[in-house]
């Protein structure tokens, strides 16, 4: 069953005097900062504005942090949105948080692990299983590898020649 928040960013330390804080987003868009309106912190409801985004980063003021004292409080602290206020996705593609701990298993049946990690180095995502021999398999996330996300039913499917073609472990080049 899928959370009713997802995760948009981290704290990661205060910025001023004022309470203001810079934050990590954990979006593909920074700039979708600006739009929010509140946040959950704690669980608990908080009024916010984006005062600016710079370098990949968000900078927040958040409704009752006013001082640097209280900033540093919620240091390392993750900010949630509720799932029906997040930006809608397209057809046949999944917030991330959602695939994370989805098993993996090859249209020849084989287990591949627990999707552990999504790397985005650019033009295509990188999924990161953990077998349960303890090392890990990366794969690109393309259509032709990648057949099906059911992340309701933590399953993923792959296509088991895909995976040999393209998958790396850590310790060979080729699955």
């Amino acid at each position: 069953m899928m959370d009713n928040t997802l995760i948009v960013g981290e704290v990661l330390r205060p910025q001023g005097l004022r309470g203001e804080v810079k934050v990590k987003p954990l979006t593909d868009d920074p700039d979708r900062f600006f739009d929010l309106r509140r946040v959950f912190l704690r669980g608990e409801e908080k009024r916010c504005r984006c005062i600016r985004v710079h370098e990949g980063y968000a900078y927040l003021q958040l409704d009752g942090i006013f001082s640097r004292e209280a900033a540093e409080g919620i240091r390392g602290e993750l900010l949630h949105i509720r799932r029906e206020d997040a930006v809608k996705l397209p057809k046949d593609t999944d917030f991330i948080c959602d695939l994370i701990g989805c098993e993996a298993v090859d249209t020849e049946g084989r287990m591949w692990g627990n999707l552990v990690d999504v790397l985005q180095p650019g033009s295509c995502d990188v999924y990161v299983f953990r077998r349960d021999d303890g090392r890990e398999l990366m794969i690109p996330a393309l259509k032709r590898v990648v057949l099906q996300t059911r992340p309701d039913e933590k399953h993923i499917l792959l296509d088991a020649q895909g995976v040999r073609e393209t998958g790396v472990t850590e310790d060979t080049e080729n699955a």
